[in-house]
């Protein structure tokens, strides 16, 4: 047999060769999709964690606010009790979400076209097995909002039977056995299924670039759309509920005008942002000029739609505001003294001082004792007996004694009122026994920044302070231009803690709250457990703890837009 015949033997064909490179599951693909098992199954434990102790508990507490919940479940209100808690803002709101959703999706199918662009791809076929994996998601959310009512009524039906695991066990398979919930779980079975099997073929067929990438925005694309026109929809039908109850008592709901001008108001100021920004890229005086005209007067007839706000404060539930309204007092109390006192302390110790360790130690201690013993001790340092400490204070120095921690005037009130000042109760400022709790958190936590201020300090090159000083820059100069801004990232982070951390605080402020200052120093994390706990209007109480989440959230993106652009990371 010659060389070349046993060359053809040995080799194996063209044929061969594209058979195994185009087939089903390559070498290369059976590896890929091991790996992917192997990722998954890893943290899947992980992930069912988070599911139980963090995703199903927020999605059961919104579950609970959309009724009238008082020890048990009854009639399904909807938004009714947003509505009772923020009045007619509750239709601006979800008309916000819904626009803003709709504007998440514009954006991921705007990146899917521009990478797309860039690639030269044509990745558009892969908005399908998209569209059935944000299905699956969907149907899997109406399966446990269809489940958690035939749970939840078991409760109801062992009433008056004997109450043994045998006739639990069989209720709780009859509710997962319930026809709604069972064509459900079929349902998202099938999608699930579904959406596997076009995973696994569109990875293998349709190569692109970065195919789970495009697979992703596509999703969220769909996500997005989707939550986006179901909140729209149902901002509309609530709106349109409300007039014909109007209508039927001859009332004027006065829903549509304020949405209107308070929505247009938000509209024009974005417009009038970005019309600001794009100036930088102007290059003639004339359209500099004629740009910012235009967006400041947009920013003015944004103000005078927006002025209608105030009205609509004024209904609601009015233990809301007072709350949101001494959240706001504690945290503009609260996060800058905090901040300040922390960053001066620590820059002292930072230098090489004597007892600087022992010193550290002391100011960490107030963070690391019990809240609830320095919340007490803080009630009898500011007692209103006339021999508390701080009273005694007041008297050496010839004042009057206070009642702190009773005291419900406002700070700035009390100081007019000495020197025969009336104020009005808009300019009051925080009440007393407000002050005495924001001078306890920054006791608290001024230990703590400061430690966190230390090891933002040895993290900044000594060469750089150095070398400022070579060329001739004082001490203020070297903490003003060099130090400080290279602790940027340091109180970014400190001051996005405090501010989330304020908003929620409640152990200490629960201690504390004492006699005729009730209310006047119960934050919106105080209101909310008054209206659980107390009240057991459970359904309201957790529909107020999602407008806290909104607050926190909103409060969050606008310290990154405005404090995160001027983080210094080196």
């Amino acid at each position: 047999m010659s060389d070349t015949a046993l060359s053809h033997k040995s080799e194996p064909s063209s044929q061969t060769l594209t058979q195994t490179r185009n087939g089903l599951f390559t070498p290369r693909q059976r590896r890929v999709w091991g790996e992917y098992l192997t990722a998954y199954v890893m943290i899947f434990p992980a992930m069912i964690l988070i599911f139980f102790f963090g995703i199903f508990p927020v999605a059961f507490a919104l579950y609970v606010s959309l009724y009238k919940w008082r020890l048990v479940r009854t009639d399904f209100r909807g938004i009714g009790n947003y509505l009772a808690a923020l009045d007619t803002l509750v239709y601006t709101l979800l008309f916000l979400m819904s626009i803003g959703c709709l504007y998440a999706a514009y954006i991921f199918i705007r990146r899917v076209w521009r990478k797309a662009a860039e690639m030269e791809e044509r990745p558009w076929l892969l908005a399908i097995p998209a569209a059935i994996y944000a299905a699956t998601i969907v149907a899997f959310v109406r399966w446990i909002y269809l489940l958690l009512p035939e749970v939840l009524d078991i409760a109801d039906k062992i009433r008056g039977l004997e109450k043994t695991r045998e006739l639990f066990t069989g209720l709780l398979g009859d509710a997962f056995k319930a026809e709604q919930v069972y064509s459900a779980f079929l349902l998202f079975l099938a999608l699930f299924a579904a959406s596997l099997l076009l995973a696994i073929i569109m990875h293998t067929f349709l190569k692109t670039s970065d195919n789970m990438n495009y697979q992703t925005r596509f999703s969220l694309f769909w996500l997005f759309g989707v939550l986006g026109v179901a909140l729209l929809r149902v901002t509309y039908l609530e709106i349109e509920a409300a007039y014909n109850v109007a209508r039927e008592t001859d009332s004027d709901p006065g829903i549509w005008p304020q949405l209107i001008l308070i929505t247009s108001g938000l509209l024009l100021l974005i417009v009038a942002w970005r019309l600001w920004r794009s100036i930088e890229h102007v290059d003639s005086n004339r359209g500099m000029i004629l740009r910012m005209l235009a967006a400041t007067g947009l920013m003015v007839g944004a103000v005078l739609l927006i002025i209608e706000i105030p009205t609509i404060l004024a209904s609601g539930d009015q233990d809301l505001w007072q709350g949101l309204k001494v959240t706001v007092f504690f945290s503009l109390g609260t996060v800058p003294l905090q901040l300040a006192i922390a960053l001066f302390l620590a820059v002292l110790l930072y230098q090489k001082m004597a007892g600087a360790s022992a010193f550290r130690m002391i100011f960490f201690l107030p963070y690391v004792t019990p809240v609830i013993a320095s919340a007490a001790v803080f009630k009898q340092l500011f007692s209103n007996r006339a021999t508390s400490p701080a009273n005694a204070v007041l008297t050496r120095m010839g004042l009057k004694p206070q009642l702190w921690l009773r005291e419900p005037d406002g700070l700035l009130a009390l100081i007019a009122g000495h020197f025969g000042i009336d104020l009005p109760g808009w300019a009051a400022g925080p009440s007393l026994a407000l002050v005495v709790i924001i001078m306890l958190s920054i006791w608290v936590f001024v230990g703590y920044n400061v430690v966190i201020y230390l090891a933002g300090l040895a993290n900044i090159p000594k060469e750089l302070n150095e070398a400022a000083e070579i060329d001739g820059a004082g001490k203020w100069q070297v903490f003003r231009h060099v130090t400080f801004p290279l602790l940027s990232p340091t109180t970014y982070f400190l001051s996005l803690i405090a501010i989330i951390g304020t908003f929620k605080a409640f152990n200490t402020i629960w201690i504390m709250r004492d006699g005729a200052a009730l209310g006047t120093a119960d934050p919106f994390s105080v209101v909310i457990f008054a209206e659980f706990f107390e009240k057991t209007r459970y359904g309201y109480a957790s529909a107020l703890a999602f407008v806290l989440f909104g607050i926190i959230i909103s409060l969050t993106l606008i310290n990154n837009r405005i404090q995160g652009s001027r983080v210094f990371y080196g």
